[in-house]
């Protein structure tokens, strides 16, 4: 059956970045998050996000009216009308199993679940769950309108059916999607992490200051962003967590987190979010 009505489980950036992105592609949207002052801010910046791609062209009027539209909820009572779910909460474990076993509980049958997790692994996500092989990564890109790239994950009992309507749910998003093994990291935290991590030892050992190093990775390797700056961006919370799940599943000591990032966790240093990372906002 084709799929009409996407629910969206968080409301956070990533969360508010899929619903909008979902919505301009003519999908009936629901944002649902416990939190009524995250649907708020949800709303508003959804609201700014496509009254600045609306200026510049890059979004219709009537594609606008679509966001407007989406539904901002704070329990799952419509779930069951849903075709599609996509969970975006935060990147904690326990509380995506949580969320999984209640996703399964109310959602149809036929339906798929998505989480947007990069860095759980997407079997035992599913393992949550008494329909594993309608379970598949969706790793979005930050900030979601404008990214391309969707990482999708196969988990070992994701079936090719969920794969491929997955796959095409992207194309209709205007997504370009690559599928990964499930495997610590997937493919992109899997390199990409690594190096913000090296970043920050560079750092912490004084070869350089924060500028020099994210100049060095932009102007030398064309980076569009530096990998301090980046970490600001992703949170370095986020980064410390993919970074243990790297060392504690693959178990090499190359992936041992900087004590600086550490330390910065630490004292609540977390980056855009918090206003002080390795920059002040």
């Amino acid at each position: 059956m084709p799929l009409k009505h996407i629910f969206v489980i968080g409301a956070g950036t990533m969360g508010n970045g899929i619903a909008q992105v979902a919505a301009t592609s003519g999908y009936e949207v629901t944002c649902m998050d416990v939190m009524s002052a995250a649907l708020e801010k949800a709303k508003a910046a959804i609201s700014k996000s496509t009254s600045k791609l609306l200026e510049k062209g890059t979004l219709s009027a009537d594609q606008k009216a679509c966001a407007d539209k989406i539904n901002f909820v704070s329990s799952y009572d419509t779930l069951p009308t849903a075709d599609f779910v996509i969970e975006a909460a935060t990147e904690n474990p326990e509380l995506k199993f949580k969320i999984f076993k209640d996703m399964d509980a109310a959602a149809r049958e036929d339906v798929i679940l998505a989480s947007n997790t990069s860095s759980i692994s997407i079997t035992k996500i599913a393992a949550a769950t008494k329909r594993p092989e309608k379970v598949i990564g969706m790793h979005f890109m930050n900030p979601v309108p404008l990214m391309k790239l969707v990482e999708v994950i196969k988990g070992l009992a994701t079936s090719e059916e969920t794969l491929a309507t997955t796959l095409e749910l992207c194309r209709v998003m205007g997504k370009e999607a690559w599928s990964a093994n499930d495997s610590p990291g997937f493919i992109s935290n899997r390199i990409l992490c690594p190096m913000i991590n090296e970043a920050i030892f560079a750092l912490q050992e004084n070869v350089g200051t924060p500028e020099a190093i994210d100049a060095v990775m932009k102007l030398g390797m064309n980076h569009p962003m530096g990998p301090l700056k980046l970490a600001d961006l992703i949170g370095l919370d986020v980064v410390l967590f993919i970074m243990e799940v790297l060392q504690r599943d693959l178990g090499e000591d190359k992936y041992r987190p900087a004590p600086l990032l550490r330390k910065m966790v630490d004292a609540g240093y977390l980056g855009r979010k918090s206003g002080r990372g390795f920059y002040q906002y």
